[in-house]
């Protein structure tokens, strides 16, 4: 039936976004006054002779790092801001803006902002990551308000504004800005229209085949888990923050079971071959249970960004 392994993870956020589908090797870490760090919990089924691959559970506990000790490091580094922030919606609004007045034919709508910083250079400064999705008309037309468009993100745009702030100049005179921007398209959206989605052809073919005809258990196909964002520890009080244990600062809990015997997760759908496949699911084992062969050497050694 193959392995089940519990794993336990410090994990950090890159500048790739998880609709890019892109191999981890090709994604870098972010900057580390813009990073995302925190620690993850998962069961992985392995069976190498059937090639299966399965994820049944996992959770995520996130965190932004401290401001106060990024600004410590780097004064003059940009700082995170809130995603409602108007003046990062502006930034975005503009940006694509700029992007749409040089696209050739297609518009695209502003999805959501995923990431805000700002900066103060020659003026204020802002800086935004967000998705973008094809607009329901051409640039040709003059208005889509009575298209409907429920179309997916197909890419992500970093765009900026900075702002020039010229004292000696007269007030009457405008005030300068600068708006950049680049957009990265996603690859599952690289298609002729009409074409099947490359992204629904990609992986094991038999788990959609077998799913296509009623199983008893059709909810186990789906990974169990959730992903939990905590505040930066400048929010927290510092004596908690600084007496806390690690299960305090990252409250990472996967457990399928609680039973010392276990308990059995029917992976059948899995499998081509007739007959039930179960697998025997332990509570997750604890830090004095670990293989002796991990953690093994982190890639990142920075602490604003390991978990305590």
């Amino acid at each position: 039936m193959g392995s089940l392994f519990y794993l336990t993870l410090d994990v950090l956020e890159t500048d790739c976004h998880v609709l890019s589908r892109k191999a981890q090797k090709d994604c870098k870490p972010r900057m580390f006054y813009e990073s995302v760090y925190g620690q993850c919990k998962a069961m992985f089924h392995i069976n190498k002779p059937r090639r299966v691959l399965y994820l049944p559970a996992y959770n995520c506990t996130l965190r932004p790092v401290s401001k106060r000790k990024t600004h410590t490091t780097c004064p003059d580094c940009p700082s995170p801001i809130d995603l409602s922030n108007p003046s990062a919606l502006e930034a975005a609004t503009e940006s694509l803006a700029k992007f749409n007045s040089k696209s050739p034919s297609k518009k695209y709508e502003l999805v959501k902002v995923t990431k805000a910083m700002n900066q103060w250079v020659s003026g204020p400064a802002y800086y935004v990551e967000y998705l973008i999705k094809e607009a329901p008309c051409t640039k040709s037309q003059a208005s889509c308000s009575l298209q409907h468009s429920d179309s997916e993100p197909v890419g992500i745009c970093q765009g900026s504004t900075v702002q020039s702030s010229l004292r000696h100049v007269p007030l009457i005179q405008p005030v300068e800005k600068s708006v950049t921007v680049t957009c990265e398209f996603f690859e599952s959206q690289a298609q002729v229209p009409g074409d099947e989605n490359p992204a629904v052809t990609q992986g094991p073919q038999k788990l959609p085949q077998k799913n296509t005809a009623p199983t008893s258990s059709p909810s186990v196909t789906a990974p169990r888990g959730s992903i939990q964002h905590l505040p930066e520890l400048d929010d927290e009080k510092p004596e908690e923050s600084k007496g806390g244990s690690p299960e305090e600062a990252f409250p990472v809990q996967l457990d399928l079971t609680t039973n010392p015997q276990g308990d059995t997760l029917d992976v059948s759908f899995l499998y081509l071959e007739p007959g039930d496949k179960k697998l025997v699911v332990l509570p997750f084992p604890g830090k004095e249970q670990r293989s002796a062969e991990c953690p093994g050497p982190e890639k990142e050694n920075n602490p604003l960004v390991l978990p305590p």
